[in-house]
């Protein structure tokens, strides 16, 4: 299984880029990881972006202040579930200073929240890549959730 992270905006702090590279690294004995970095822009514009980067028959994750909250076990599930179906592409999307274009939030398979507080989408991405990694290790049964 692939998972993509498709992310309005560049981290380009070098604290943050060192914590996500260790988390990407760490999803990577589990499923390859591809991170893109989107430019922001007007809504169509952001849309179409996007779009080019969100493969046929993935399942979508639009991240949402208002989406469903998961615990670590339920995306867990989630994850799990994607992998017994044979999913191709999990690809997670996060939005920039005004979120998601509403097509691609619409489209979604899944509205996600990482919390009921509204997150700096940096901040957002990183809360992301330590809960995949959670899922992922939850999954493997290993001691990392304890």
């Amino acid at each position: 299984m692939r998972v993509r992270i498709i992310a309005v905006g560049k981290a380009k702090d070098r604290s943050l880029r060192g914590l996500l590279d260790d988390y990407y690294a760490r999803i990577g004995r589990y499923a390859k990881l591809e991170e893109i970095e989107i430019k922001d822009g007007d809504a169509a514009e952001l849309a179409e972006k996007l779009s080019r980067h969100i493969p046929n028959r993935s399942r979508v994750v639009a991240l949402e202040v208002d989406g469903r909250v998961f615990g670590s076990q339920e995306l867990a599930k989630w994850l799990g579930r994607a992998e017994n179906d044979s999913i191709q592409t999990v690809v997670f999307v996060i939005g920039g200073a005004y979120g998601l274009p509403e097509d691609i939030s619409r489209s979604a398979d899944l509205r996600l929240s990482l919390s009921a507080m509204t997150l700096p989408h940096r901040l957002a991405r990183l809360v992301l890549a330590e809960q995949i990694y959670r899922g992922f290790s939850i999954l493997r049964g290993e001691p990392y959730d304890h």
